[in-house]
């Protein structure tokens, strides 16, 4: 496969990746070959000495610390319990806040400072740069310096300590992707408190669910929100997924909708949700925060202390909760942003995200770690016509815009014009995540939006690593589709069945070492963490996806080897829709598998065996419900494109479902493999005559 993209000369020798390499002792020329070859030994430099790797980065990288650590990684433990940073002690806010803006001293003890950030004084002129851009989808645009985002995340912060948040305690946000969830963000992390995003799609039960396993002693929340311009309430589901809740103490509701969000007027039209308020619970977030002190101190955390705790769906019903620490998210974030996506003071970055997705929390620390301005952005990509994306880049002069391929193949159906007809010469890279890309949609992205200049920056990680097991540098080339390097510092490999390595043939994505952004064990279940991710090869991380690297070391990526779908390139368990199906009194047995879908990338199909016994029979009116279940219980993106009827379900001898056969089956592959584990193959032939 030929390369798509080549960078210049002058990227070259300007980018941040440059400056590090020539630190550590790589000479690179202007010449894009030479480049190649000595960013191939470099990475392969980091992924052998992981330890001397990041300790250097994060040097490079004028990463801040209260107190510096005195070792950069201990595996006394082993591999899955790493001690990173020991230590140390530093904070999200005190590199994504106060870095950039005067502070008064932090939590009031100079003396545990360390000595370089005591020498050090933030630039004055940098708190009155932009920092954040939020615009709504009916059109409201808000600027905040770097300034105003410490007064705000300062309020914030001195509004959950007046309600009783204190360091460990949890607190989550299932709101609209607005400011006030930046604000919101930094100002948990900011106290030592943990930070729980939610997807602002999802049905009052999953949300539930997960404020419940964490104990979740504050939820931030909005009154509602705008999409294809239609108001609609998030409070009401909040409401229902908070009743009876005891952990839950109180919620602040953001008027987004009924006009007090920082005197922004909403367009909204026609009758407003219900917005109800339960009298010492709920509080309005103007009421709150607005009138709170604009000072705030930071709290001194240890390095591997939780900062964010991000949900992600696995096989089973039941979401795991990724635990990530202050110190882990800045390492990998800011290498990220700073070495991948080469951010500089000046640009201005925008990665189309929600707040639930790891890409909401990863370009808010990415990007203010850096100084760099951010973009967020409340609407659909294509409202109110099919340029809004296009509009908004030239608008804001955005410099890095990251899209799902499932965003980039609804974009494209409108035609090539859209796009064609705004030149956005401000763009200098392109971003991507998600799910795998296609030829077609990459290089439409790569012709129309990038204008066969840009590299596309084309990332894969996970939850559950809150960053990227690979991801390309902007002075090597790229191949269509690929993701061209492992991460820096990042020890990954491909392996066969039996645990070893293999190139140019499809295996398991494995890590051999730690890194600092791996998830600290899943909340209340470090049983469940070692059996997930450490268990098929000892002491190596399995990341459950199938991977490839070819002859000349460029990676791709082939989708997950388990079970778990990723719709419209956010992840959902088939365990979760399983469940919900099964609630209903119908249903006896469920199965979902995803198919190939040409928009979403991954669409669920769902098959269910009736209780018959019951009186209940097939039809159209029980599908539709069935359907109307789902999206009741996970949200309308999880909603199936089909329910079918079956007689059984093929199980293992353990009574497993297999999931991979039916899926197999139904999308007519010739080969089904082995099926000496199926207790009931008569049931293969049955999905054939689904209903």
């Amino acid at each position: 496969m030929e390369y798509v993209w080549k960078p210049g000369a002058a990227l070259i020798e300007q980018a941040n990746i440059t400056r590090l390499m020539r630190k550590l002792g790589h000479e690179l020329t202007g010449d894009p070959a030479d480049a190649l070859a000595q960013a191939r030994k470099f990475v392969a430099r980091t992924q052998k000495d992981v330890a001397w790797f990041w300790d250097h980065a994060l040097r490079d990288l004028d990463f801040r610390w209260f107190k510096p650590y005195a070792k950069t990684l201990d595996t006394t433990k082993g591999n899955a319990w790493a001690d990173w940073f020991v230590g140390g002690e530093t904070n999200i806010a005190l590199n994504c806040i106060d870095k950039w803006v005067r502070q008064r001293p932090f939590s009031g003890d100079t003396a545990r400072v360390a000595p370089e950030l005591a020498a050090s004084d933030p630039d004055p002129l940098h708190a009155a740069r932009t920092a954040l851009i939020a615009e709504t989808e009916d059109g409201n645009v808000r600027r905040f310096t770097f300034g105003d985002v410490a007064v705000q995340v300062n309020r914030v912060a001195n509004a959950l300590k007046q309600l009783g948040v204190r360091r460990g305690d949890c607190v989550a946000c299932y709101m609209p992707m607005v400011a006030e969830v930046v604000f919101a963000m930094l100002a948990t992390q900011k106290i030592g408190a943990i930070f729980i995003p939610i997807f602002s799609g999802y049905a009052a039960p999953a949300v539930r669910e997960r404020l419940e396993d964490a104990g979740v002693k504050v939820l931030f929340t909005a009154d509602g929100s705008m999409r294809r311009g239609q108001p609609f309430g998030i409070k009401e589901a909040a409401d229902a997924a908070v009743a009876g809740l005891e952990c839950v103490r109180h919620v602040i509701v953001l008027a987004r909708l009924r006009g007090a969000m920082d005197g922004q007027r909403s367009t909204a039209g026609g009758q407003l949700p219900a917005c109800p308020m339960t009298p010492g619970r709920d509080l309005w977030w103007h009421d709150a925060v607005d009138n709170q002190p604009p000072e705030c101190p930071t709290e001194p955390m240890p390095a591997l202390a939780p900062a964010l705790m991000i949900y992600t769906s696995g096989t089973t019903g039941k979401p795991k909760g990724t635990v990530h620490t202050h110190a882990g998210c800045l390492a990998q974030m800011g290498k990220e942003l700073g070495y991948n996506f080469d951010v500089k003071h000046g640009d201005v970055f925008w990665w189309f995200s929600d707040i639930g997705w790891m890409m909401g929390p990863w370009e808010i620390i990415g990007c203010f770690f850096h100084g760099v301005c951010l973009v967020v952005f409340e609407g659909a990509p294509n409202y109110p016509d099919p340029d809004r994306v296009w509009d908004m880049v030239e608008r804001h002069h955005v410099t890095h815009l990251g899209i799902s391929p499932t965003a980039v193949r609804m974009l494209m159906r409108a035609g090539d014009e859209w796009a064609d007809k705004h030149p956005m010469p401000s763009l200098r890279m392109l971003g991507s995540t998600g799910e795998p890309w296609d030829p077609e949609s990459y290089l439409w992205f790569f012709n129309h939006v990038g204008k066969q200049r840009l590299p596309i920056i084309n990332i894969s990680g996970g939850t559950d690593i809150v960053g990227c097991f690979l991801a390309p540098l902007p002075i090597m080339p790229l191949k269509p589709c690929s993701l061209q390097s492992p991460g820096l510092g990042m020890d990954i490999d491909v392996f066969n069945e039996e645990g070893k390595p293999v190139v140019d043939e499809v295996g398991y994505l494995v890590c051999r070492q730690p890194a600092p952004s791996m998830t600290r064990g899943l909340w209340k279940n470090p049983e469940k963490y070692l059996e997930t991710y450490w268990s098929k090869f000892p002491n190596v991380w399995n990341h459950g996806d199938w991977a490839k690297v070819d002859k000349d070391g460029d990676w791709f990526l082939f989708g997950r080897a388990d079970d778990t779908l990723k719709i419209a390139g956010r992840r959902v368990g088939p365990g979760e829709i399983e469940a919900a199906l099964i609630e209903h009194p119908a249903v006896s047995e469920a199965a979902a598998i995803g198919v190939p879908d040409e928009l979403k990338g991954t669409d669920v199909v769902c098959f269910v065996v009736l209780h018959k016994t019951r009186g209940f029979a097939e039809s159209e009116d029980l599908r539709k419900q069935l359907i109307q279940q789902v999206v009741n219980a996970l949200g309308k993106v999880d909603r199936p494109k089909n329910v079918l009827f079956v007689d059984d379900l093929p199980k293992t001898r353990s009574a497993k479902i297999l999931r991979r056969l039916i899926q197999k089956k139904y999308l007519g592959e010739p080969n089904l493999g082995d099926l000496s584990s199926v207790a009931n193959p008569e049931a293969l032939e049955g999905l054939a005559r689904a209903r």
